[in-house]
């Protein structure tokens, strides 16, 4: 038994020294692994500098565009000074749904270099089409973003408004509806959505 596991520990051993034409397979697999480290990591620090603020305003359609609006909302300055970032409200936290998020975003980078929305003008006539992407994102992952700073179990309904303490107990409780729901201009100037219902 003793003799059978030595004889295979072996058997690998001289596959993994054996020489391919110049390397060991052994050098060549702690290689790709130590590659494979350096790969990930710098991946990750790219991957978290795309989630910094300083990157979503470096482009001045972000810039003089939402970043002015985000600037005159509570979720920019308020007396708790709880503030959020871009990436807070428009990237997941969850690492997989934060990847599918950096795959959807790279058709930003195609607007970017093809200036879609390079001008007020322009950014302008796309405003809705762009809001309703984001609401639409929003709904379909139950508001995850406002989630992840807004906890539904611990909202206190007693200091709430009686409008928002009913939609908040009944509507969201239920799961009938979401955050986006309600708030589609909480952090940025609504689009001109004339024709739609409910405004």
């Amino acid at each position: 038994m003793i003799s059978n596991l030595i004889a295979k520990i072996k058997l690998i051993w001289s596959v993994l020294n054996r020489p391919s034409v110049h390397y060991s397979l052994g050098f060549l697999t702690l290689g790709g692994f130590v590659a494979g480290i350096i790969f990930w990591g710098g991946f990750n620090t790219a991957l978290e500098v795309t989630n910094e603020e300083q990157f979503c305003i470096g482009c001045h359609e972000m810039e003089n565009n939402v970043y002015e609006e985000l600037k005159t909302t509570i979720h920019f300055t308020n007396r708790s000074g709880v503030r959020a970032t871009c990436p807070d409200c428009h990237v997941p936290h969850n690492w997989t749904d934060k990847i599918a998020r950096k795959m959807k975003a790279s058709k930003e980078v195609w607007g970017k270099i093809f200036g879609t929305i390079n001008t007020r003008e322009k950014f302008e006539a796309k405003r809705r089409e762009l809001a309703e992407h984001e609401w639409e994102r929003l709904k379909a992952n139950d508001s995850l973003e406002c989630r992840n700073c807004h906890n539904f179990d611990y909202m206190d309904f007693t200091r709430q408004s009686k409008r928002a303490a009913a939609m908040h107990s009944t509507s969201l409780a239920s799961g009938e509806k979401t955050c986006i729901d309600c708030h589609k201009g909480i952090a940025h100037q609504l689009p001109d959505m004339a024709g739609v219902e409910g405004f």
